[in-house]
């Protein structure tokens, strides 16, 4: 599957097909369709009769085992949070689905994952064409399971083809990134992005479209679970950031999505940055208000030094020793830089 924002990088990426890399990284903000692009790409691949533009045709029997899920010569590694999500369309899932197991499903591609392939790589191909590994999130992969993927690429099997996809190069090893081919699947226009929203009958498509950062696919999950209880209970609390509103505000945020707190904040302290020095709003316009109030007052030192110091939360959201305290101290040190 598709979406229309990729077009243009599918007719680019067809350029490639004629000296096949044996590894492409996919790279591009988070959910904008690069894990439904790679599998297109994928099952494209192994197709027995590929259309001109270079799409599968759909109907050979290559094609009918991709989309069985069951291709001989395909294999798609991701974290078990995902397989627990059958259908998971894009690299965030839509986070509404749980695991089966009273067990939490790692977020993580751990080292069994990739040796479990050793055998896939070493027999041959059953239809006399390639091999296709789909990985995603690359960033997902544990150290171990990063270096075993490392000493695959080094030493690449003929005939087989990898393609990974990440929402974030800096968290990857140089040496993968050094080893595949970088391929860029940029963020739609908002127009295009808002467009396809209404396509799909978001209510309220524009607004769920700017509090996601532009990404119709994180759009469109967001919409469908039809609350925003989370999100306003934070930004009622950045409108008007004081200590004790803090400490409230973190008991009622401990259970919420870190990663997701951490980024409406980013996208928060943009907009107060962003109209301190043009007046502009990118992803609160309804928050305008408050937006130029905490603006007028905030120091620019400040916003810089809250800016740097929620870059460095996200690096570690995923794996807080205490969300609470994550949490409590995140909000304190907002309401220390902007009042």
């Amino acid at each position: 599957m598709m979406y229309p924002w990729q077009g243009a990088a599918w007719t680019q990426l067809q350029a490639l097909r004629a000296r096949m890399p044996h590894a492409i990284l996919f790279h591009g903000p988070t959910g904008t369709g690069k894990a439904d692009f790679i599998e297109a790409f994928a099952q494209a691949l192994l197709c027995e009769n590929a259309r001109p533009d270079g799409q599968a045709c759909g109907v050979c029997a290559s094609c009918g085992w991709f989309v069985q899920h069951n291709h001989p010569d395909y294999r798609r590694v991701r974290p078990e949070a995902l397989e627990d999500e059958p259908g998971a369309g894009d690299e965030e899932g839509d986070g509404d689905r749980k695991s089966k197991s009273t067990k939490a499903p790692s977020k993580e591609i751990k080292i069994e994952q990739i040796r479990a392939l050793a055998d896939f790589m070493n027999i041959s191909t059953h239809r006399q064409g390639l091999r296709v590994v789909v990985l995603y999130p690359a960033e997902a992969l544990n150290t171990p399971a990063s270096n075993a993927l490392l000493k695959t690429l080094e030493e690449p099997p003929p005939g087989t083809v990898f393609l990974l996809s990440s929402n974030s190069l800096d968290r990857l090893l140089p040496t993968i990134l050094s080893r595949c081919r970088k391929f860029a699947l940029p963020m739609p226009s908002h127009d295009d992005a808002l467009a396809w929203l209404n396509a799909q009958s978001v209510p309220d498509a524009d607004s769920w479209l700017r509090e996601q950062g532009g990404a119709p696919l994180a759009a469109l999950a967001a919409s469908a679970h039809g609350s925003r209880e989370e999100l306003d209970v934070l930004l009622a609390f950045l409108a008007r950031p004081a200590p004790d509103a803090a400490l409230r505000a973190a008991d009622k945020l401990a259970k919420a999505e870190l990663p997701a707190l951490v980024a409406w904040t980013q996208r928060w302290l943009y907009d107060v940055f962003s109209y301190k020095l043009s007046g502009k709003i990118r992803y609160y316009p309804r928050y305008q208000k408050e937006l130029a109030a905490l603006a007028g007052r905030a120091q620019t030192n400040n916003l810089l030094r809250a800016i740097k110091a929620m870059n460095e939360r996200r690096a570690v959201a995923d794996h807080p020793l205490s969300a609470k305290l994550f949490v409590e101290d995140m909000l304190l040190e907002y309401t220390g830089c902007c009042t």
